[in-house]
Protein backbone atom coordinates (compact mmCIF):
# COMPACT_ATOMS: atom_id res chain seq x y z
CA UNK A 1 0.00 0.00 0.00
CA UNK A 2 1.41 3.39 -0.99
CA UNK A 3 1.62 6.34 1.38
CA UNK A 4 -1.09 8.21 -0.54
CA UNK A 5 -3.50 5.28 -0.16
CA UNK A 6 -2.60 4.92 3.52
CA UNK A 7 -3.16 8.61 4.25
CA UNK A 8 -6.41 8.58 2.27
CA UNK A 9 -7.91 6.14 4.78
CA UNK A 10 -7.25 8.33 7.84
CA UNK A 11 -10.41 9.35 9.74
CA UNK A 12 -10.98 13.02 10.44
CA UNK A 13 -9.94 12.88 14.09
CA UNK A 14 -6.60 11.24 13.20
CA UNK A 15 -5.93 14.06 10.74
CA UNK A 16 -6.76 16.61 13.46
CA UNK A 17 -4.41 14.85 15.92
CA UNK A 18 -1.59 14.80 13.37
CA UNK A 19 -2.14 18.51 12.58
CA UNK A 20 -1.92 19.28 16.31
CA UNK A 21 1.26 17.19 16.60
CA UNK A 22 2.86 18.99 13.65
CA UNK A 23 1.94 22.39 15.17
CA UNK A 24 3.41 21.41 18.56
CA UNK A 25 6.57 20.06 16.92
CA UNK A 26 7.07 23.34 15.02
CA UNK A 27 6.54 25.55 18.08
CA UNK A 28 8.72 23.45 20.40
CA UNK A 29 11.39 23.19 17.69
CA UNK A 30 11.37 26.99 17.40
CA UNK A 31 11.88 27.43 21.15
CA UNK A 32 14.72 24.92 21.16
CA UNK A 33 16.22 26.37 17.98
CA UNK A 34 16.46 29.87 19.49
CA UNK A 35 18.10 28.49 22.64
CA UNK A 36 20.48 26.27 20.63
CA UNK A 37 21.49 29.10 18.33
CA UNK A 38 22.27 31.44 21.20
CA UNK A 39 24.30 28.76 23.00
CA UNK A 40 26.23 27.64 19.90
CA UNK A 41 27.03 31.20 18.83
CA UNK A 42 28.16 31.94 22.38
CA UNK A 43 30.58 28.99 22.24
CA UNK A 44 31.87 30.16 18.86
CA UNK A 45 32.44 33.68 20.21
CA UNK A 46 33.82 32.59 23.63
CA UNK A 47 30.75 33.78 25.52
CA UNK A 48 28.41 32.06 27.98
CA UNK A 49 25.01 32.46 26.36
CA UNK A 50 21.68 32.03 28.18
CA UNK A 51 22.24 30.16 31.46
CA UNK A 52 19.93 31.77 34.04
CA UNK A 53 16.33 30.82 33.29
CA UNK A 54 15.98 27.10 33.92
CA UNK A 55 18.67 24.44 33.75
CA UNK A 56 21.32 25.55 31.23
CA UNK A 57 18.96 28.43 30.32
CA UNK A 58 16.51 26.06 28.58
CA UNK A 59 13.51 28.21 29.54
CA UNK A 60 15.03 31.42 28.17
CA UNK A 61 13.14 31.24 24.85
CA UNK A 62 9.84 30.61 26.65
CA UNK A 63 10.42 33.54 29.00
CA UNK A 64 11.24 35.79 26.04
CA UNK A 65 7.94 34.78 24.41
CA UNK A 66 6.02 35.56 27.59
CA UNK A 67 7.81 38.90 27.89
CA UNK A 68 6.84 39.82 24.33
CA UNK A 69 3.22 38.85 24.99
CA UNK A 70 3.08 41.13 28.05
CA UNK A 71 4.56 44.15 26.27
CA UNK A 72 2.33 47.00 25.14
CA UNK A 73 0.89 46.46 21.66
CA UNK A 74 1.50 49.71 19.75
CA UNK A 75 0.01 50.49 16.34
CA UNK A 76 1.42 53.64 14.65
CA UNK A 77 -1.08 56.39 13.94
CA UNK A 78 -0.16 56.46 10.24
CA UNK A 79 -0.49 52.68 9.82
CA UNK A 80 -3.24 50.87 7.94
CA UNK A 81 -4.54 49.01 11.00
CA UNK A 82 -6.28 46.07 9.27
CA UNK A 83 -3.34 45.25 6.98
CA UNK A 84 -0.90 45.95 9.84
CA UNK A 85 -2.58 43.21 11.91
CA UNK A 86 -3.10 40.70 9.07
CA UNK A 87 0.50 40.83 7.75
CA UNK A 88 2.21 38.83 10.56
CA UNK A 89 -0.65 36.31 10.50
CA UNK A 90 -0.09 35.68 6.79
CA UNK A 91 3.67 35.29 7.24
CA UNK A 92 3.28 32.81 10.11
CA UNK A 93 0.37 30.75 8.75
CA UNK A 94 2.09 30.06 5.43
CA UNK A 95 5.16 28.66 7.20
CA UNK A 96 3.04 26.17 9.15
CA UNK A 97 1.06 25.16 6.04
CA UNK A 98 4.20 24.03 4.25
CA UNK A 99 4.51 21.10 6.70
CA UNK A 100 1.29 19.52 5.41
CA UNK A 101 3.12 17.41 2.80
CA UNK A 102 6.41 16.77 4.64
CA UNK A 103 6.75 13.06 5.56
CA UNK A 104 8.29 12.94 9.06
CA UNK A 105 8.00 9.19 9.75
CA UNK A 106 7.41 5.93 7.99
CA UNK A 107 4.38 3.77 8.73
CA UNK A 108 3.55 3.99 12.46
CA UNK A 109 0.71 3.08 14.79
CA UNK A 110 -1.20 6.12 16.07
CA UNK A 111 -4.03 5.31 18.51
CA UNK A 112 -4.57 1.93 16.86
CA UNK A 113 -4.55 3.28 13.29
CA UNK A 114 -1.76 2.54 10.82
CA UNK A 115 -0.67 5.85 9.35
CA UNK A 116 2.35 8.12 8.78
CA UNK A 117 3.21 11.47 10.37
CA UNK A 118 2.23 13.35 7.22
CA UNK A 119 -1.05 15.23 6.80
CA UNK A 120 -1.52 14.57 3.10
CA UNK A 121 0.38 13.41 0.02
CA UNK A 122 -0.15 15.43 -3.14
CA UNK A 123 1.12 14.46 -6.61
CA UNK A 124 2.64 17.96 -6.78
CA UNK A 125 3.59 18.24 -3.11
CA UNK A 126 6.86 20.12 -3.68
CA UNK A 127 5.11 22.68 -5.89
CA UNK A 128 2.56 23.14 -3.10
CA UNK A 129 5.37 24.00 -0.69
CA UNK A 130 6.90 26.51 -3.12
CA UNK A 131 3.48 28.11 -3.69
CA UNK A 132 2.71 28.41 0.02
CA UNK A 133 6.10 29.89 0.90
CA UNK A 134 5.71 32.37 -1.97
CA UNK A 135 2.46 33.61 -0.45
CA UNK A 136 4.38 34.28 2.76
CA UNK A 137 6.19 37.07 0.91
CA UNK A 138 2.94 39.05 1.00
CA UNK A 139 3.20 39.19 4.78
CA UNK A 140 6.60 40.86 4.48
CA UNK A 141 5.51 43.34 1.80
CA UNK A 142 2.26 44.26 3.54
CA UNK A 143 4.03 44.69 6.88
CA UNK A 144 6.44 47.22 5.41
CA UNK A 145 3.77 49.05 3.41
CA UNK A 146 1.13 49.21 6.17
CA UNK A 147 3.52 50.61 8.79
CA UNK A 148 3.23 54.10 7.32
CA UNK A 149 6.98 54.68 7.65
CA UNK A 150 9.80 54.92 5.13
CA UNK A 151 12.30 52.48 6.63
CA UNK A 152 9.87 49.55 7.02
CA UNK A 153 8.69 50.13 3.43
CA UNK A 154 12.27 50.01 2.12
CA UNK A 155 12.98 46.94 4.25
CA UNK A 156 9.85 45.19 2.96
CA UNK A 157 10.72 45.89 -0.67
CA UNK A 158 14.29 44.77 -0.19
CA UNK A 159 13.25 41.59 1.62
CA UNK A 160 10.59 40.67 -0.94
CA UNK A 161 13.04 41.18 -3.84
CA UNK A 162 15.55 38.99 -2.03
CA UNK A 163 13.07 36.20 -1.30
CA UNK A 164 11.62 36.15 -4.82
CA UNK A 165 15.07 36.17 -6.43
CA UNK A 166 16.35 33.20 -4.45
CA UNK A 167 13.07 31.30 -4.75
CA UNK A 168 13.72 31.21 -8.51
CA UNK A 169 17.11 29.58 -7.96
CA UNK A 170 15.60 27.24 -5.36
CA UNK A 171 12.82 26.13 -7.72
CA UNK A 172 15.31 25.50 -10.53
CA UNK A 173 17.51 23.42 -8.21
CA UNK A 174 14.54 21.12 -7.55
CA UNK A 175 13.86 20.42 -11.23
CA UNK A 176 16.79 18.01 -11.35
CA UNK A 177 15.29 16.15 -8.38
CA UNK A 178 11.96 15.84 -10.20
CA UNK A 179 13.70 14.50 -13.32
CA UNK A 180 15.73 11.97 -11.37
CA UNK A 181 12.88 10.77 -9.09
CA UNK A 182 10.19 10.92 -11.78
CA UNK A 183 7.71 12.49 -9.38
CA UNK A 184 6.88 15.70 -7.51
CA UNK A 185 5.36 13.87 -4.55
CA UNK A 186 7.45 14.18 -1.38
CA UNK A 187 6.79 10.58 -0.32
CA UNK A 188 7.75 9.25 -3.78
CA UNK A 189 10.99 11.24 -3.72
CA UNK A 190 11.85 9.80 -0.29
CA UNK A 191 11.09 6.26 -1.52
CA UNK A 192 13.27 6.71 -4.62
CA UNK A 193 16.23 7.68 -2.40
CA UNK A 194 15.66 4.65 -0.16
CA UNK A 195 16.10 2.38 -3.20
CA UNK A 196 19.15 4.24 -4.58
CA UNK A 197 21.78 6.72 -3.40
CA UNK A 198 20.71 9.97 -1.71
CA UNK A 199 20.11 12.88 -4.07
CA UNK A 200 22.68 14.95 -2.18
CA UNK A 201 25.34 12.67 -3.69
CA UNK A 202 23.86 12.03 -7.14
CA UNK A 203 22.68 15.63 -7.64
CA UNK A 204 25.37 17.41 -5.66
CA UNK A 205 25.22 20.70 -7.67
CA UNK A 206 21.46 20.90 -7.04
CA UNK A 207 22.09 20.26 -3.35
CA UNK A 208 24.64 23.08 -3.11
CA UNK A 209 22.40 25.52 -5.00
CA UNK A 210 19.43 24.63 -2.77
CA UNK A 211 21.42 25.14 0.44
CA UNK A 212 22.61 28.58 -0.70
CA UNK A 213 19.11 29.51 -1.88
CA UNK A 214 17.42 28.46 1.35
CA UNK A 215 19.79 30.67 3.36
CA UNK A 216 19.08 33.61 1.04
CA UNK A 217 15.33 33.01 1.02
CA UNK A 218 15.06 32.96 4.82
CA UNK A 219 16.89 36.32 5.19
CA UNK A 220 19.59 34.78 7.35
CA UNK A 221 23.25 35.77 7.70
CA UNK A 222 25.23 36.44 5.59
CA UNK A 223 22.14 37.36 3.56
CA UNK A 224 20.23 39.20 6.33
CA UNK A 225 20.02 42.36 4.27
CA UNK A 226 16.40 43.06 5.17
CA UNK A 227 17.56 43.91 8.69
CA UNK A 228 20.76 45.81 7.96
CA UNK A 229 20.80 48.05 11.03
CA UNK A 230 23.11 50.66 9.54
CA UNK A 231 20.82 51.14 6.54
CA UNK A 232 17.24 50.23 7.47
CA UNK A 233 17.10 50.40 11.30
CA UNK A 234 15.37 47.03 11.71
CA UNK A 235 13.78 46.05 8.45
CA UNK A 236 10.12 45.55 7.58
CA UNK A 237 9.04 44.89 11.21
CA UNK A 238 10.53 48.06 12.70
CA UNK A 239 7.14 49.38 13.86
CA UNK A 240 5.92 46.06 15.30
CA UNK A 241 5.86 45.16 18.98
CA UNK A 242 4.38 42.63 21.40
CA UNK A 243 2.74 39.53 19.88
CA UNK A 244 2.85 40.83 16.31
CA UNK A 245 6.64 41.04 16.47
CA UNK A 246 6.69 37.60 18.12
CA UNK A 247 4.74 36.20 15.15
CA UNK A 248 7.37 37.49 12.71
CA UNK A 249 10.08 36.03 14.93
CA UNK A 250 8.21 32.71 15.02
CA UNK A 251 7.68 32.79 11.23
CA UNK A 252 11.41 33.25 10.63
CA UNK A 253 12.40 30.19 12.62
CA UNK A 254 9.51 28.02 11.42
CA UNK A 255 10.52 28.94 7.87
CA UNK A 256 14.09 27.86 8.64
CA UNK A 257 12.80 24.52 9.96
CA UNK A 258 10.52 24.16 6.90
CA UNK A 259 13.30 24.65 4.32
CA UNK A 260 15.54 22.34 6.36
CA UNK A 261 12.80 19.70 6.42
CA UNK A 262 12.33 20.07 2.65
CA UNK A 263 16.09 19.70 2.12
CA UNK A 264 16.03 16.56 4.28
CA UNK A 265 13.13 15.16 2.26
CA UNK A 266 14.55 15.92 -1.17
CA UNK A 267 18.27 15.34 -0.69
CA UNK A 268 19.02 13.31 2.46
CA UNK A 269 16.56 10.45 2.18
CA UNK A 270 13.86 11.95 4.41
CA UNK A 271 13.08 9.96 7.54
CA UNK A 272 15.13 6.93 6.47
CA UNK A 273 18.20 5.93 8.46
CA UNK A 274 21.79 6.33 7.35
CA UNK A 275 23.10 3.60 5.03
CA UNK A 276 23.81 0.46 7.03
CA UNK A 277 21.50 1.44 9.91
CA UNK A 278 18.19 0.52 8.31
CA UNK A 279 17.38 -1.91 11.13
CA UNK A 280 16.83 1.05 13.49
CA UNK A 281 13.76 2.12 11.50
CA UNK A 282 11.74 -0.63 13.18
CA UNK A 283 12.56 0.52 16.70
CA UNK A 284 9.76 2.00 18.83
CA UNK A 285 7.17 0.67 16.40
CA UNK A 286 8.57 2.75 13.54
CA UNK A 287 8.65 6.01 15.52
CA UNK A 288 12.46 5.96 15.58
CA UNK A 289 12.35 7.21 11.98
CA UNK A 290 11.20 10.54 13.43
CA UNK A 291 14.51 10.70 15.35
CA UNK A 292 16.43 10.31 12.09
CA UNK A 293 14.30 13.04 10.52
CA UNK A 294 15.03 15.44 13.40
CA UNK A 295 18.76 14.72 13.29
CA UNK A 296 18.92 15.59 9.59
CA UNK A 297 16.88 18.77 10.09
CA UNK A 298 19.18 19.80 12.95
CA UNK A 299 22.17 19.24 10.65
CA UNK A 300 20.83 21.91 8.29
CA UNK A 301 19.96 24.20 11.17
CA UNK A 302 23.55 23.93 12.39
CA UNK A 303 24.64 25.17 8.95
CA UNK A 304 22.47 28.27 9.50
CA UNK A 305 24.12 28.88 12.88
CA UNK A 306 27.60 28.22 11.52
CA UNK A 307 27.16 30.73 8.71
CA UNK A 308 25.79 33.36 11.08
CA UNK A 309 28.75 32.99 13.41
CA UNK A 310 31.48 33.07 10.76
CA UNK A 311 30.57 35.11 7.66
CA UNK A 312 30.08 38.89 7.38
CA UNK A 313 27.05 40.42 5.69
CA UNK A 314 27.22 40.86 1.91
CA UNK A 315 26.51 44.05 0.03
CA UNK A 316 23.04 44.08 -1.48
CA UNK A 317 24.25 44.45 -5.07
CA UNK A 318 26.72 41.57 -4.61
CA UNK A 319 23.97 39.41 -3.16
CA UNK A 320 21.47 40.03 -5.98
CA UNK A 321 24.18 39.70 -8.65
CA UNK A 322 25.18 36.32 -7.21
CA UNK A 323 21.57 35.11 -7.30
CA UNK A 324 20.68 36.24 -10.82
CA UNK A 325 24.04 35.93 -12.62
CA UNK A 326 25.50 32.85 -10.94
CA UNK A 327 22.95 30.58 -9.27
CA UNK A 328 20.19 30.80 -11.89
CA UNK A 329 22.44 30.27 -14.98
CA UNK A 330 24.25 27.39 -13.26
CA UNK A 331 20.89 25.82 -12.37
CA UNK A 332 19.68 26.05 -15.96
CA UNK A 333 22.85 24.43 -17.33
CA UNK A 334 22.69 21.70 -14.69
CA UNK A 335 19.05 20.94 -15.59
CA UNK A 336 20.07 20.41 -19.24
CA UNK A 337 22.90 18.10 -18.17
CA UNK A 338 20.66 16.02 -15.87
CA UNK A 339 17.91 15.78 -18.49
CA UNK A 340 20.38 14.63 -21.14
CA UNK A 341 21.93 12.03 -18.83
CA UNK A 342 18.48 10.77 -17.87
CA UNK A 343 17.44 10.37 -21.52
CA UNK A 344 20.68 8.54 -22.33
CA UNK A 345 20.12 6.25 -19.36
CA UNK A 346 16.51 5.49 -20.30
CA UNK A 347 17.47 4.76 -23.93
CA UNK A 348 19.99 2.17 -22.78
CA UNK A 349 23.13 4.03 -23.74
CA UNK A 350 26.47 2.51 -22.80
CA UNK A 351 28.01 3.59 -19.55
CA UNK A 352 31.07 4.76 -21.48
CA UNK A 353 28.89 7.20 -23.47
CA UNK A 354 27.33 8.59 -20.29
CA UNK A 355 30.72 8.97 -18.61
CA UNK A 356 32.15 10.64 -21.73
CA UNK A 357 29.27 13.12 -21.85
CA UNK A 358 29.62 13.94 -18.14
CA UNK A 359 33.39 14.31 -18.53
CA UNK A 360 32.93 16.63 -21.51
CA UNK A 361 30.59 18.84 -19.50
CA UNK A 362 33.11 19.00 -16.66
CA UNK A 363 35.92 20.00 -19.06
CA UNK A 364 33.77 22.72 -20.63
CA UNK A 365 32.88 24.13 -17.21
CA UNK A 366 36.53 24.08 -16.09
CA UNK A 367 37.61 25.83 -19.31
CA UNK A 368 34.99 28.57 -18.93
CA UNK A 369 35.88 29.10 -15.26
CA UNK A 370 39.62 29.35 -16.05
CA UNK A 371 38.98 31.90 -18.81
CA UNK A 372 36.80 33.90 -16.43
CA UNK A 373 39.52 33.85 -13.76
CA UNK A 374 42.10 35.08 -16.27
CA UNK A 375 39.90 37.99 -17.32
CA UNK A 376 39.37 38.93 -13.69
CA UNK A 377 43.08 38.81 -12.99
CA UNK A 378 43.79 41.07 -15.96
CA UNK A 379 41.18 43.52 -14.71
CA UNK A 380 42.91 43.57 -11.29
CA UNK A 381 46.45 44.00 -12.60
CA UNK A 382 48.22 46.92 -10.83
CA UNK A 383 49.00 50.06 -12.79
CA UNK A 384 52.59 50.94 -13.66
CA UNK A 385 54.42 52.94 -11.01
CA UNK A 386 53.65 56.63 -11.22
CA UNK A 387 50.53 56.22 -13.37
CA UNK A 388 47.24 57.34 -11.86
CA UNK A 389 44.02 55.40 -12.46
CA UNK A 390 41.78 56.92 -15.10
CA UNK A 391 38.24 56.92 -13.71
CA UNK A 392 35.41 58.52 -15.70
CA UNK A 393 34.42 61.68 -13.84
CA UNK A 394 31.37 63.70 -14.94
CA UNK A 395 31.96 67.39 -15.56
CA UNK A 396 30.67 69.82 -12.95
CA UNK A 397 27.97 72.33 -13.97
CA UNK A 398 29.25 75.73 -15.21
CA UNK A 399 32.85 74.57 -14.94
CA UNK A 400 33.60 75.83 -18.44
CA UNK A 401 32.09 79.28 -17.99
CA UNK A 402 33.14 80.09 -14.43
CA UNK A 403 36.69 79.91 -13.10
CA UNK A 404 37.36 78.07 -9.86
CA UNK A 405 38.46 81.34 -8.20
CA UNK A 406 35.26 83.07 -9.26
CA UNK A 407 36.62 85.05 -12.23
CA UNK A 408 35.02 85.07 -15.68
Amino acid sequence: MTTAELLGKDPGWIIAVKALLVFIICVVSTLMAVWTERRVLAKMQLRTGPNRVGKFGLLQSLSDGVKLALKEDIIPAAADKIVFIIAPIIATAMCFMSFAVIPMTGVVNLFGHKTALQLTDLPVGVLYILAVTSIGVYGVVLAGWSSGSTYPLLGGLRSSAQVISYEVAMGLSLVAVFIYAGSMSTSDIVSSQHQHIWNAVVLFPSFVIYVISMVGETNRAPFDLAEAEGELVGGFHTEYSSLKFALFFLAEYVNIIAVSALATTLFLGGYHALPGLGFTEQWLGGWFTFIWFLLKVNFFFFIFMWLRGTLPRLRYDQFMKFGWKVLIPVSLVWILVVATLRVLQQQGANRAVIIAFAGGVVLIVMTISSLTDRSKKKAREPLPEGEAPNFPVPSLPHVNSVNVSGGE
